[in-house]
């Protein structure tokens, strides 16, 4: 498998907990090994997102600080939890 997205969400501007909200309900419509590329720029999101992803079992392949905010790619797991 790749890191290559299947979809993309800009939740730049939304604060906690509104980005891993946002990121649950699209991973909720993916299937499991797609992976989802969020822009996110609320200073609380690297580690929502981390404790997230490790909570329900979405491996975060990519968290990276840019002059935006943060991207993150996050895989949709084998067992469908979001």
């Amino acid at each position: 498998m790749n890191n290559n997205e299947n979809r993309r969400l800009d939740c730049l501007g939304d604060f906690c907990p509104i980005p891993v909200v946002k990121a649950k309900l699209a991973l909720e419509e993916m299937s499991p090994g797609e992976v989802l590329k969020v822009l996110a720029d609320d200073p609380a999101a690297e580690s929502d997102f981390s404790a997230w992803c490790e909570a329900t079992g979405n491996p975060l392949l990519k968290s990276e600080k840019t002059e935006e905010g943060f991207v993150f790619l996050i895989r949709k797991g084998a067992g469908g939890r979001t």
